[in-house]
């Protein structure tokens, strides 16, 4: 298993982090901030849990009130980015915008002016969800603003902060139930010089394609054809339509669902594999219409859950075009290793060939535990 994210907050951050809080916070007391960091139970916390201990920690060692605080604050985070490198440090860092998210929620402008100047130093994307609840419109004019921001970083929060289903961000009824209040943003960056900025407009868009699939696949259609930029970012925006098999996405990019096509002899290496193993697996693919056709060929697994219960995961395998009568055989495997993302169970899966969000084809196979883990 891989190391969890929490031990970035391991001895050399600390390090970096009290070398950059003596040049900027005056008279700071390392052993002083450390002993109120790792107070009981520092262990047990996760690591959101332990941004926000830091940045509460934090609170009591800035001088003066908020607004000097914040100064000092956007100071140590230059101070912070200028020095030692850290194993994702953008990430550790987080605790700078948490302070923000905490302690500022009653000074907008100030707020909203700090984030500005941190998120290019660690992304302000969680700290400014609970603004955009308390002072809607004023904080999403500001976010509008962003988006014409010279710093890609900056642009970037415009889109990210107000994606209506953020993981891990606190949850926004108006992000998810009026859409149309976003748009203009994305609008602004949806063909964006930047890539990181505009797969964060893609995944805006994504969210938004949840709860509004009409409404994502109109807009798509207005976007579609105008620059190669925003095609790419339209097909990453409604890979979760695609992915469900909309018809109208499928016919949109091109992989109507209608086209004749057959998928046959799908086989398995072994029916039997053990957590930790990958299934094997092969399909032949026969394209039965008289005319060329783009043929997208995805995979579901039907995980079974803690529950007992099955649950499908989709996976793409690629698009490619087909000639009149084609036949192409595709073998892959599919690792059952346990992620910090998704755990296995034993039990009966079932594997399904998915052609144009078609289901075609599908075999089962049996997940046994790992003798060394039961």
């Amino acid at each position: 298993m891989p190391t969890p994210l929490k031990y970035i907050y391991n001895d050399l951050f600390f390090k970096v982090f009290h070398s950059a809080a003596k040049k900027t916070i005056p008279g700071f007391n390392e052993n002083a901030f450390t002993d109120a960091v790792k107070r009981a139970n520092w262990e047990d916390l996760e690591l959101k849990q332990r941004m926000r201990r830091i940045a509460t920690a934090l609170q009591n060692f800035l001088p003066g009130n908020y607004a000097h605080q914040l100064e000092v604050l956007v100071a140590l985070a230059k101070s912070l980015q200028e020095g030692e490198e850290l194993q994702y440090g953008s990430l550790a860092f987080m605790f700078i915008p948490d302070f923000v998210e905490q302690f500022g929620q009653f000074d907008l402008e100030r707020s909203l002016n700090a984030m500005e100047q941190i998120t290019p130093i660690s992304s302000c994307e969680f700290a400014i969800r609970p603004f955009l609840k308390r002072y809607s419109q004023e904080t999403l004019l500001q976010m509008q603003a962003w988006s014409r921001h010279p710093n890609e970083h900056v642009r970037r929060l415009a889109s990210e902060g107000c994606r209506p289903r953020l993981p891990w961000g606190m949850s926004i009824d108006l992000l998810k139930k009026s859409p149309d209040t976003v748009l203009p943003i994305l609008e602004q960056l949806k063909n964006d010089d930047s890539e990181y900025v505009r797969r964060s407009v893609a995944n805006n868009l994504n969210d938004i394609s949840k709860d509004h699939p009409s409404l994502v696949l109109e807009l798509a259609a207005n976007w579609l054809g105008k620059t190669p930029n925003t095609d790419r970012l339209l097909k990453h925006a409604c890979r979760g339509l695609l992915k469900s098999g909309n018809s109208n996405a499928l016919r949109l990019f091109g992989t109507a669902s209608d086209v004749p096509c057959a998928v046959s002899d799908c086989q398995l290496l072994a029916p039997v594999i053990t957590k930790g193993e990958r299934i094997q697996f092969s399909f032949e693919l026969h394209l039965q219409a008289k005319t060329d056709a783009v043929l997208r060929i995805e995979y579901a697994v039907h995980f079974v859950k803690a529950n007992g219960k099955a649950q499908p995961k989709v996976f793409k395998i690629g698009e490619r075009l087909f000639r009149p009568e084609q036949k192409l055989r595709f073998s892959r495997s599919h690792s059952f290793k346990d992620l910090t993302t998704r755990k296995h169970y034993a039990g009966s899966h079932q594997l399904v060939i998915i052609i144009n969000g078609i289901a075609k084809q599908s075999v089962s196979f049996l997940l046994l535990e790992d003798h060394l883990q039961s």
